[in-house]
């Protein structure tokens, strides 16, 4: 006898299994969350700190701009520094001159198994290796730089300062750093201290906000936020590209009766300056809000600032993956967000974006991390890249020369 569904002329449709429907139903009630998750992915995209898009390159293009490189600066150096210039090499399109200690250097080559790439890279002419005598410690006084005549960052800023390289790139002490770059490079002409700025994230994919100082000036006056305010609005104007730039300064609330006493003194020489356009206070909740693209402060606060948003990214991933539905269901969600998370992660973490710039001195240098790697060292020289390609050093002369519009 034939099946009833036989005599309807329909034929019997097997029935899904049970995960499968249960996975069904769960990726229709999740596909928002996985849009949004995504949708941030491309907002956080926004160059963190740090640095500018972490997106690689499909290779170098134009012409190659010189790089001087402190080989051993950093407490990993030389070789996860050599590692991230040798990569930066093949993504962009700039030469690296790479001073350092020549016994710690070949032992690191060595190492790290890089002798067949520093050959090539050689041999294409992107990569010189320059010998230098002992180098400053992590540890060592800022000073010091001026008894060790011959350390690796002191030679590197001379690069600079002759004219072989357009940028100069350290992860070592900072303080030394800083010391070097004034004595070698000197500072701009009407700047009093220079600043060290990093650049944020916002919630505007298209818009980053700079802000400085993080770290270079613990305790300032201020005349220093007000030098730091016209760094940043050339800055952010011609190489970021943001036609009028709103000025923000940090603080406790947007009234101009609040804050310290620094606060208070500065706010009214903000407002007078006809330079740059003041946009007022800016509260800590509205540093990545979009609706400024400079943020001027002391050193000490920066410092805090920076620090606590680079572990954004880290903590945000777990408390994701603290949300997500655990078992068998949970693994197979985590499997349709595994990827939207790593994106999040990767661009929201500080080693993909490796240095700040230091604005003021005669030339451009970024400092890294000192903890920086082959990932920090990467985005860093994409910084300085960057900022040279755009003629970032020229356009602060015209300030130093008295022209700011």
């Amino acid at each position: 006898m034939a099946e009833p569904n036989s005599l309807l002329g329909r034929s019997r449709r097997p029935r899904p299994r049970r995960a499968m429907r249960r996975l069904v139903i769960w990726y229709r009630r999740t596909g928002p969350v996985i849009s949004l998750v995504g949708s941030a992915g491309t907002v956080l995209s926004g160059r963190f700190g740090f640095g500018l898009n972490p997106a690689a390159s499909n290779g170098p293009r134009g012409p190659r701009i010189a790089i001087a490189v402190d080989g051993m600066g950093g407490d990993h150096a030389p070789g996860p520094i050599l590692e991230g210039c040798l990569d930066a090499i093949e993504q962009l399109a700039l030469k690296v001159l790479f001073v350092a200690e020549e016994a710690p250097l070949q032992t690191a080559i060595q190492n790290l198994k890089l002798q067949e790439r520093v050959a090539q890279a050689q041999a294409q002419g992107c990569l010189q290796l320059l010998p230098a005598g002992p180098s400053v410690g992590m540890g060592e006084e800022a000073t010091t730089v001026r008894r060790k005549r011959d350390a690796s960052i002191n030679l590197a800023m001379d690069q600079v300062k002759s004219g072989a390289a357009l940028a100069v790139y350290s992860a070592g002490n900072s303080g030394a750093v800083m010391a070097s770059a004034i004595f070698r490079l000197g500072r701009l002409k009407g700047i009093e201290r220079p600043a060290i700025g990093a650049l944020f994230p916002t919630k505007d994919v298209n818009r980053q906000v700079l802000v400085l100082d993080v770290g270079a000036n613990m305790d300032c006056k201020p005349s220093y936020l007000h030098q730091f305010a016209l760094l940043g609005n050339i800055y952010s104007r011609d190489v970021l590209a943001v036609t009028k730039p709103r000025i923000g300064l940090l603080n406790i609330g947007e009234e101009d009766c609040k804050g310290n006493d620094l606060a208070l003194r500065s706010y009214p020489l903000l407002a007078a300056e006809k330079r740059f356009y003041f946009a007022g206070n800016c509260e800590g909740r509205d540093v990545l809000s979009g609706d400024f693209d400079v943020v001027v402060c002391d050193g000490f606060s920066g410092n805090v600032l920076l620090k606590f948003l680079e572990s954004v990214g880290s903590v945000l991933l777990e408390v994701l993956k603290a949300e997500l539905p655990r078992g068998r269901r949970g693994k197979v969600g985590s499997a349709f967000l595994r990827n939207n998370l790593r994106r999040i992660k990767k661009r929201l973490d500080h080693a993909e974006h490796g240095g700040a710039l230091l604005l003021g001195v005669d030339g451009i240098c970024v400092i890294g991390h000192g903890s920086s790697k082959a990932l920090s060292v990467l985005g860093a020289l994409r910084l300085a890249h960057t900022a040279a390609s755009h003629g970032a050093l020229e356009n602060l002369h015209r300030l130093s020369e008295g022209d700011g519009q």
